[in-house]
């Protein structure tokens, strides 16, 4: 395909740019992103198993919801029954907060039966970690808030608009030599080429991915404008989203039906479904609600991991659902499906690990763009790099990969510090922005060369202790630390050993730059610093 050199040029510049702008931000956003799609077994990691108490059979629920029930009133405000999931407690209630909104004091009110049928209950505080690495992915760290929502919200929801047109204009940059360069990774031409044929390959490769994660950041973002913006265009006085009107009819607890007959209506409804979680809500007034969530391996949910259909806790009656989307226009069953790719709801456990895989590849999209921009800087300059060239080393340096370890900081010493504190939470907060701030402020201070040869090695070393923190809970539980309980929290420890290896190798890579790449590189060190100093600063 013949592309004129000067437009070429221009579709160049533009994703350089708008690369460069929202790399940072985006890159924490994409590793933040890739572990939540195991959201669920990162909580179970960071917490000991006695936290949550033995699974009831599906037959005994209704006589533990009855005894939880004239045991606590707060249970007619609210509480969910999670089934077949050896990481939670049959039954559980707020006792303090709730669902709805994150907050680091929420306590939980835990509920089972014991052998002789009688109620057990213990209350925790639970950990919010997986949580908080979702609000890492949401807003990259970026606290305030802007109306009604965070302002790292706006801040990413920004970022994925500039990161489609650089993706727009990266493909059409790289048209012209597309068929005879796609799957070449040069070596043999310099390592600039080869890091170029590979960040040319990941992004091509994930395309449809990165759009489709790109408009429905944008979407998240903005929402509220989009929805404002149809109700007055499209919809005028008709309301968006229509709300059913509230059932009148007088209930008591005692008009709840069995959990059986709840199942048997979700069988009927959905039978290739499987409950996942029942969650009551209002039980006392007119907003009675019963929200299930659905599961299927083999099918394409809206959810982050379950489909969602909501009842009346009384009636049966439906009242919303994800699964069947017909009667929710043309507008409505894009954005379910744009969600559902988003989340990587569907494929099993196989889609998660693929996008587990393609939000890893999205970071090192971005963190090698920076890099090859700053080489290409390099290669233009007769002598020093500018400021410019210098700071944006330090910022990708110090954020990336400061992000990294901060998150991995905060996870290692959470496990070891839990049963020690009253409140692990906000030892994970306080964690993770002392140590990003140190290690932001250590690349700005010594350089993006020096704070590499820091931050890397932290980042082996921490996700290395990782499963060594599970060994020494197995051998000695008396400091407080556990043991892998299921195949969910051994795999995150083997994922941690894994970063560790990767890390560990750029470490490798970075230092070999460092002492033996181009003098006139941000990544150089100058020569008349002794090398015995530095080996020894960064051993």
């Amino acid at each position: 395909m013949k592309v004129r050199s000067d437009v070429l040029r221009v579709y160049q510049s533009i994703h350089i740019w708008t690369g460069i702008i929202a790399g940072i931000v985006l890159f924490i956003g994409f590793y933040a992103g890739s572990l939540t799609m195991f959201k669920g077994a990162i909580d179970a990691w960071s917490m000991p198993p006695s936290v949550a108490l033995p699974q009831v059979s599906t037959d005994r629920l209704d006589e533990l919801v009855s005894q939880a029930l004239a045991q606590d009133g707060k249970t007619k405000n609210g509480f969910s029954l999670h089934l077949n999931d050896e990481h939670q407690s049959p039954m559980t209630w707020y006792q303090q907060g709730s669902e709805r909104e994150l907050s680091m004091s929420n306590q939980l009110w835990h509920a089972s039966l014991d052998e002789q049928g009688q109620l057990v209950t213990q209350l925790s505080t639970p950990s919010e970690l997986a949580e908080l690495i979702d609000q890492l992915h949401r807003t990259a760290g970026i606290a305030g808030e802007v109306g009604h929502d965070q302002a790292g919200v706006y801040v990413l929801g920004v970022a994925a608009f500039l990161y489609f047109l650089a993706l727009v204009s990266g493909v059409i940059f790289l048209l012209p030599t597309l068929t005879k360069s796609f799957f070449a990774l040069r070596k043999d031409k310099g390592e600039s080429r080869f890091w170029l044929d590979a960040h040319n390959l990941v992004g091509i490769t994930s395309l449809p991915f990165h759009i489709v994660i790109s408009l429905t950041v944008i979407v998240f973002a903005f929402h509220d404008q989009l929805y404002d913006g149809l109700k007055h265009v499209v919809y005028g006085e008709k309301p968006l989203f229509a709300q059913p009107a509230p059932d009148r009819t007088p209930y008591t607890l005692a008009d709840l039906p069995k959990i059986t007959t709840v199942l048997a209506k979700v069988q009927e409804l959905a039978p290739e479904y499987q409950v996942h979680e029942m969650t009551f809500m209002n039980l006392d007034n007119p907003r009675a609600t019963l929200r299930l969530g659905l599961y299927n391996p083999n099918g394409f949910m809206r959810g982050p991991v379950t489909d969602y259909l909501y009842l009346h806790p009384y009636s049966l009656k439906v009242s919303n659902s994800t699964i069947d989307q017909s009667d929710k226009g043309i507008w409505g069953r894009t954005v379910a499906v744009f969600f559902g790719l988003h989340f990587g709801s569907y494929g099993g456990d196989l889609g998660r690990w693929v996008y587990f895989f393609l939000g890893l590849s999205g970071a090192f999209l971005f963190y090698s763009g920076n890099l090859l921009w700053l080489e290409k800087r390099r290669k233009k300059q007769a002598s020093e790099q500018t400021r410019a060239c210098r700071l944006m080393a330090s910022a990708t340096v110090g954020i990336c990969l400061g992000s990294v370890a901060a998150l991995a900081v905060s996870m290692l010493l959470g496990k070891w510090l839990y049963a020690h504190v009253s409140n692990i939470n906000h030892i994970y907060l306080w964690l993770y922005y002392l140590v990003f701030t140190v290690l932001v402020a250590y690349a700005f201070w010594r350089g993006a060369a020096r704070a590499a040869l820091l931050i890397l090695p932290l980042c082996a070393l921490v996700t290395f202790a990782m499963p060594i923190t599970s060994v020494i809970g197995l051998l000695v539980p008396s400091l407080g630390l556990w043991a892998p309980h299921s195949a969910a929290t051994l795999g995150v420890d083997l994922v941690a050993l894994g970063f560790s290896c990767v890390f560990f190798y750029g470490y490798r890579l970075t230092r070999q730059r460092v002492f033996n790449g181009p003098q006139d590189s941000v990544w150089a060190i100058p020569v008349k610093e002794p090398v015995a100093e530095l080996t020894q600063q960064t051993s």
